[in-house]
């Protein structure tokens, strides 16, 4: 879904590293580390990976971090994976963009990470000029919008009224640089978006190396509020506003983390739904699909009752660049 020009670039390897190539300072505040989690599967390849996190600030990073990122996002990862939700995602975002940066009025707007350009082309039809970056361009291409494939390739529409990383940075190889060079691109006054999985939440609390969202190494790096506050006020913006619900990937994450914990095979009930291939017998599919159906209907009442207390499994921030 994402590309960037730092997803290729300072994987950490100038900082000093141990255990396994475990980082043993922090991407962001350069605080030191320790290890989270050793063992994480990666459920497309069952390779194993480690998540270690800033004592400081408590930004998570994967490890190791893979030179060749290019196989963990092949046609198992692309397509479909909001599906039957797609629809009502975009309609949120939009309805955030609304509430926090106004009326589109011919201003311009940078999406970063824009996977098929669905919501370029809602912010578009709500009257933004719209650009955006992504790895793989082809698809957001097709319908007709201005997609590069690396950041500061964006730099050519420069300055933006709004740029927007929906579930994109958790990916960038240097999500502090990344937050800088975009905040470069924004016009004095003008808004940004991040959306990211809430590493410090009840369900990554709850369910630890199991949680849905961790999705390493794909993930490469994981956000709680005051790292992603920390990261963005260092950037030279202000914290405006922050939502702490997606209610279809809060729901999803109780669901499939809690099946993970039970079934040996991860995103079993991720796959079904979604189409994707798995290697699962008829018996484990079925029984996967009903205890699935189960759980989610058990897990309503926890989707709207975690993030009263802040503890969703998403987090969106939106933050201003000063005037002058």
């Amino acid at each position: 879904m994402v590309h960037d020009a730092n997803l290729d670039e300072g994987a950490g390897a100038s900082r000093p590293a141990s255990r396994a190539g475990a980082p043993t300072s922090c991407n962001s505040c350069h605080g030191p580390t320790r290890v989270r989690y050793d063992r994480v599967v990666d459920p497309q390849t069952h390779e194993t990976f480690g998540i270690a996190a800033c004592t400081t600030c408590g930004l998570g990073e994967t490890f190791p971090q893979p030179a060749d990122l290019g196989r963990y996002y092949g046609a198992e990862y692309h397509g479909g994976r909001h599906g039957f939700t797609a629809t009502y995602c975009v309609q949120r975002r939009m309805r955030f963009l609304k509430q926090v940066a106004g009326a589109p009025a011919g201003r311009s707007l940078l999406d970063v990470g824009c996977g098929d350009g669905t919501f370029l082309v809602s912010a578009q039809e709500h009257g933004w000029r719209v650009a955006g970056t992504e790895m793989n361009p082809s698809i957001a291409r097709s319908e007709g919008l201005k997609i590069w494939e690396a950041l500061d390739e964006a730099s050519a529409q420069a300055p933006y009224d709004c740029v927007t990383l929906w579930h994109s940075l958790e990916h960038m190889r240097n999500p502090r640089a990344t937050i800088e060079q975009a905040t470069a691109l924004l016009k004095p006054g003008g808004t940004m978006f991040v959306a990211v999985p809430n590493a410090e939440g009840l369900q990554a609390s709850l369910f630890g190396p199991k949680w849905f969202h961790l999705d390493v190494p794909r993930h490469l790096f994981h956000f709680g509020t005051k790292s992603l506050s920390r990261m963005l006020e260092t950037a030279g913006l202000s914290i405006t506003r922050t939502f702490h619900l997606e209610v279809e990937l809060d729901l999803f994450g109780w669901t499939q983390s809690a099946l993970n914990s039970i079934f040996p095979e991860p995103n079993l009930f991720f796959h079904q739904l979604t189409g994707k291939p798995t290697h699962a017998g008829a018996v484990t599919k079925s029984a996967n699909f009903v205890a699935g159906s189960v759980l989610t209907a058990l897990a309503t009442p926890l989707t709207a009752v975690a993030p009263l207390g802040k503890n969703g499994a998403i987090l969106v921030m939106a933050a201003r660049k000063p005037l002058g």
